[in-house]
């Protein structure tokens, strides 16, 4: 742990996608963040803000590559490169490093399961026993103590939080859950492909991913834990003509007698203290405009027209509570200081 009162030396590796975007905006005001390295293969040498204009005159470093950063002057690192390249370089980086690795590959703590739903095996499997899955309001003593922390996936975040505490409880059916997700389009990257073009994407609203999403281990990994046995749920995402935020409607069976009112008596108990994640008070749920630009969880519960059964709502933004932010929380959490430094911001309205 790093003495509070100093500053610290940070690397965003991949600094130029929109969760380096993200957490620069969301660094420039922490007052213990010090950007000391940023890398970006292909904009290797160009300064940040030719990449991003609205970061200009920050005094920030310029982009480089990676293995041009000095690591000795670095203490922590966020790693937002692609799925699929972050587990040999973060296997080569320097044990003194603290990093949370902001892509998928360390996620899944199962490397079999890890090959099967991302078609290669893992490149760094005895890396991936020291990872800490990092869902920070459930995992924090872990986290506090990690070196390495896997940020949850956007999707899995928004299906945790209201799910864990309820199955952990028993109050509702694990075996009976269906999770219907909307993302905006910056869930998929900014790298161009022609599914994210404006002409297919606006106006319109399409399944994707439908019975085979990589987002599905990893929320039933974390069903599973609660309930002491495997759990598969029902996932199926949506992409939304929107930039950001994600809303996800979970349909549940009630267990054992339950009522909607322990569902929310539990949910307002797991997260009174908790300054991020808000349970809706009766009667009101949750939408993305209310969570825009935050790291906030929104959650809402309503009684279904279906006799024993209820739904849930909740509202994150995937770029912070979703990525970026949540990585933020994280580092709080493994540097000793409060969970809400830097991430005080209101929602953008409207």
């Amino acid at each position: 742990m790093k003495d509070k009162g100093k500053s610290v030396r940070i690397a965003i590796l991949g600094a130029s996608g929109y969760t380096g975007s993200e957490l620069l905006r969301i660094l420039a005001a922490h007052p213990a963040a010090e950007i000391a390295a940023l890398t970006a293969e292909r904009s290797a040498g160009k300064p940040i803000e030719e990449v991003f204009p609205h970061l200009w005159g920050r005094g920030l470093p310029r982009l480089v590559k990676n293995d041009e950063v000095d690591w000795s002057g670095i203490d922590f690192v966020f790693c937002a490169l692609p799925h699929g390249t972050t587990q040999e370089v973060i296997a080569a980086l320097p044990r003194h490093l603290r990093i949370v690795d902001l892509s998928a590959d360390f996620r899944l703590a199962d490397v079999e399961t890890y090959a099967q739903w991302y078609g290669h095996a893992h490149r760094a499997p005895e890396l991936q026993k020291e990872a800490v899955y990092g869902l920070t309001e459930l995992a924090r003593a872990a986290i506090g103590n990690a070196r390495l922390v896997a940020n949850p996936g956007c999707y899995p975040t928004s299906a945790q939080l209201p799910l864990v505490p309820l199955v952990e409880k028993g109050l509702i059916d694990a075996d009976d859950i269906v999770i219907d997700a909307k993302s905006g389009v910056t869930g998929a990257g900014r790298e161009a492909k022609q599914t994210s073009l404006f002409a297919e994407v606006a106006e319109g609203i399409n399944a994707y991913g439908v019975a085979n999403h990589r987002h599905a281990p990893e929320i039933e990994q974390g069903l599973s834990a609660a309930a002491g046995r495997p759990i598969i749920v029902n996932f199926t995402p949506h992409l939304m003509p929107m930039n950001r935020g994600i809303l996800s409607t979970i349909y549940v069976r009630l267990a054992n007698g339950a009522a909607l009112g322990d569902l929310r008596r539990t949910l307002e108990r797991a997260y009174e203290d908790e300054p991020f994640v808000r349970v809706l008070p009766e009667g009101m749920l949750p939408s993305t405009r209310q969570v825009r630009g935050t790291n906030l969880c929104l959650i809402g519960l309503s009684k279904d027209r279906v006799s024993g059964r209820a739904i849930l709502v909740s509202a994150i933004d995937n770029l912070v509570k979703g990525a970026s932010g949540q990585a933020v929380q994280n580092m709080n959490a493994m540097l000793g200081i409060d969970e809400t430094t830097g991430l005080g911001i209101e929602p953008l309205f409207p």
